[in-house]
């Protein structure tokens, strides 16, 4: 590596370093990272059985883990957070032993298994989970009742995680490569409803146990459950890969409210389809399913909680106008089935793949509708909720997200990059060609933006690295002198060197050293595409 971008990078850290005042504990580390009780395992599928006893917002279950031996441990680390608890393991026809500490379950093998096989454990498990607080935002199991006094049963565990619930390697950097299948149980007359397609529906005395089947690779956050008097209908989309199960779901009480709002969803496909390429789930089907709360990406089993307004909430978050003629939980959510659940960071550090990229799909959704003065005005309006108040990447291996400004600041830098490309088509065929290229895939940062500087063959590190890692926005600073304007960037890292345009199309090539712009110009413009603050010194 060469001297200077060694040092640069050595910057960089201690930029992080110093900012970052949280600490973190050895719990922090056995949640965030992939230790070596956990990468000997690779995780291949979920069975997942769960019946809730809705009267006191209590579970009970069975999860069979299938997981392929990658290495040589014998000690596996398994996650199941405080409120539930693990009652037996077996494995074989051995009971295995097992102790715990806080959140992290230690279980023994009796022996080394066999490299490259698969093993199956089955892990009993009841308790009380975690009741959410503001769900999806402090989540957990909502347990709720509708209108008329049915229950109305929900989990949202994003952040919080599926160990507080169920046992499993709460990792975001494995996932269970065959996907899985859930089977809730609950009293007659109510729907359970999870991810993927209904593979079966049996009643057994004054129960019924729906079961659940995700084909694909799914994130354990993603995996999911609504329980309450809900009615169905279905539609297909004829998508890029062919016919595209649509399956709604409502309260019955609902009904029409939402089969009048859900018919938004056709179009919103199409158009993400055009942009990032056929919708990755096409085996396990899409759902839009109303919950109790405001609304999560639940993968091929999106939640709805938007009161069937447009906006958000009836609100347009940019104050443009523009964000009132869509859904916004529909649009949002749907791009997540892209962004976050075809394309999953490794470590929620690196969360703004998930989010940066969605919030931009709310911006080429306007693009597409509208037009696209109405879709800069949109992504314009949502820069006043930008905080600046520490680094998008957050700490990895810890379990640490970045700031919320991951959402529309990183909306906006990805429309700088966009700039940087020139051409509409080469972008959207770099946003398709990436969703192909980490189709079903676990990735980092870093390889997010390798690829990009590799697709469109522009040297793009020093902006990821002030719009990622630092808090700062970058400051055009210029004075006039005569007949000559001097600029220079201010309030950036060591060697800036961002180009602009300017409003009358120019480009301009702003450094870290006060320089004069060639042209003559009486003062700068620069185009609103761009998300920087200018300052004039007189």
């Amino acid at each position: 590596m060469p001297i200077k971008r060694f040092c640069f990078l050595i910057f960089c850290f201690l930029i992080t370093v110093i900012g970052n005042t949280q600490p973190f504990t050895t719990n922090d580390t056995l949640r965030g990272s992939d230790t070596p009780e956990r990468a000997w395992w690779d995780i291949k599928k979920y069975t997942l059985t769960v019946e809730p006893t809705i009267e006191s917002h209590e579970l009970s279950g069975t999860n069979k883990i299938l997981f392929q031996v990658v290495g040589t441990q014998t000690r596996m680390q398994l996650d199941l957070q405080l409120g539930m608890k693990i009652d037996a393991i077996l494995f074989e026809k051995d009971t295995l032993h097992f102790t715990h500490s806080n959140n992290v379950w230690w279980i023994e093998f009796p022996s080394k298994l066999n490299l490259n096989e698969n093993y199956e454990i089955s892990v009993h498990f009841s308790g009380k989970p975690r009741e959410a607080v503001s769900p999806p935002w402090e989540g957990g199991w909502i347990w709720k009742t509708d209108n008329t006094g049915n229950p109305w049963v929900a989990v949202a565990c994003q952040g919080l995680g599926a160990s507080s619930w169920f046992p499993c390697k709460d990792y975001q950097g494995d996932e269970p490569d065959l996907g899985a299948q859930v089977t809730v149980i609950v009293p007659k007359g109510l729907s359970a409803i999870s991810n993927g397609r209904l593979k079966d529906q049996l009643n057994t005395g004054k129960k019924t146990h729906y079961i659940w089947e995700v084909k694909n690779p799914i994130n354990s956050y993603n995996i999911t459950v609504y329980i309450g008097k809900y009615k169905n209908w279905r539609e297909n989309f004829s998508g890029e890969n062919g016919p595209l199960q649509l399956n709604y779901w409502a309260l019955t009480e609902e009904y029409e409210k939402a089969y009048n709002q859900f018919k938004q969803v056709p179009n919103v496909l199409k158009v993400f389809e055009k942009w990032f390429g056929p919708y990755p789930f096409y085996d396990d089907s899409y759902k839009l399913v109303q919950a109790p709360y405001l609304g999560m990406e639940h993968q091929s089993a999106v939640a709805y909680g938007n009161e069937f307004k447009n906006g958000y909430l009836g609100n347009d978050l940019s104050g443009s106008g523009a964000g009132l003629k869509w859904d916004f939980i529909i649009v949002h959510e749907t791009g997540h089935e892209w962004f976050g659940n075809n394309i999953t960071s490794k470590d929620i550090a690196d969360m703004w793949i998930h989010e940066a990229f969605t919030s931009y799909s709310e911006v080429l959704f306007v693009e597409e509708t509208q037009n696209k003065d109405a879709a800069l005005s949109y992504l314009s309006g949502i820069r006043k909720r930008i905080q600046n108040d520490r680094p998008i990447i957050g700490e990895y291996n810890v379990h640490n997200q970045g700031s919320g400004d991951m959402y529309y600041k990183g909306s906006n830098l990805i429309h700088i990059l966009r700039q940087f490309i020139g051409d509409d088509d080469k972008f959207r065929a770099m946003l398709r060609a990436m969703n192909q290229e980490f189709f079903h895939q676990i990735v980092t940062s870093e390889e997010i933006e390798n690829f990009i500087q590799l697709y469109t063959n522009t040297n793009l590190f020093l902006i990821f690295e002030q719009y990622l890692r630092t808090k700062d926005v970058p400051t055009l600073e210029y004075t006039v002198k005569g007949s000559t304007i001097y600029y220079k960037w201010t309030n950036c890292l060591p060697h800036f060197d961002m180009p602009l345009r300017l409003e009358n199309g120019d480009w301009i090539y702003p450094s870290t050293q006060l320089k004069p712009l060639e042209k003559g110009y009486e003062d700068l413009s620069v185009s609103p595409e761009f998300y920087i603050n200018i300052q004039r010194i007189k």
